[in-house]
């Protein structure tokens, strides 16, 4: 072998070393920025599960606000590490979100399924209960224990926590669908679905208003 072929050969090798390892920087940091696959909360049940869902939920009036209290559904409590669940949904929720070593967000952004507005500051973010804390309360959940409360004021396996729009959250307050549903039309049908997926698996109750809501989001808006 010449003297120029093997300079040849061996400069193609340290090339191909140095491409390699800019490839494993490149796929390093791209691990390192990623963001959640799912930037929603879970799927709801599908449209025609909701229609039975909802035949099967007991209809009752809406129980008594004495002694209902949120701090009697201990929210946002640690998840893992530093975050609690309010981090997390605004993680999961985002797009290129990035996050301090306490977990707060420090960039990135959030679309708002209620009202079509996109934000770039977590404190314009509020994480909405699906179905109200209060409304809970009203509807069965006075009964409950706290370690059960808890838990559904955490609900990161149902699609019941989200993260919307600060001041249209508190729009909403504790309102049913009777009363509020989300300004975004296109969002109804979904919402309505989350809504009842929610009261079955915990078995609350609904009352007629609020049943007779769901029932014409289900026939007109899905």
């Amino acid at each position: 072998m010449s003297d120029v072929y093997a300079r040849r050969i061996g400069t193609s090798r340290r090339r191909l070393s140095t491409l390699g390892a800019v490839v494993a920087t490149v796929s390093a940091c791209a691990l390192l920025t990623s963001t959640p696959a799912q930037a929603s909360p879970p799927t709801p049940i599908a449209v025609s599960t909701a229609h039975t869902y909802l035949s099967e939920l007991t209809v009752a009036t809406e129980g008594s606000m004495s002694g209902y209290s949120r701090d009697k559904f201990p929210h946002w409590i640690t998840q893992s590490g530093s975050c609690d669940t309010r981090e997390v949904v605004l993680k999961r929720d985002g797009t290129g979100i990035q996050q301090g070593s306490d977990c707060y967000p420090t960039s990135g952004s959030w679309y708002s399924e209620y009202d079509g507005a996109t934000w770039t500051a977590a404190s314009d973010v509020d994480i909405d209960h699906i179905v109200p804390l209060a409304e809970a309360w009203t509807s069965g959940a006075s009964s409950w224990t706290t370690a059960q409360r808890q838990s559904f004021a955490n609900d990161l396996t149902r699609p019941q926590l989200i993260a919307v729009t600060d001041n249209v959250n508190q729009s909403k307050s504790d309102q049913d669908p009777a009363e509020w549903l989300p300004p975004r039309a296109a969002y109804h049908c979904t919402y309505a679905r989350m809504w009842i997926q929610v009261k079955h698996y915990y078995k609350l109750t609904v009352d007629s208003s609020e049943k007779s809501a769901l029932q014409s989001v289900l026939n007109s808006e899905c």
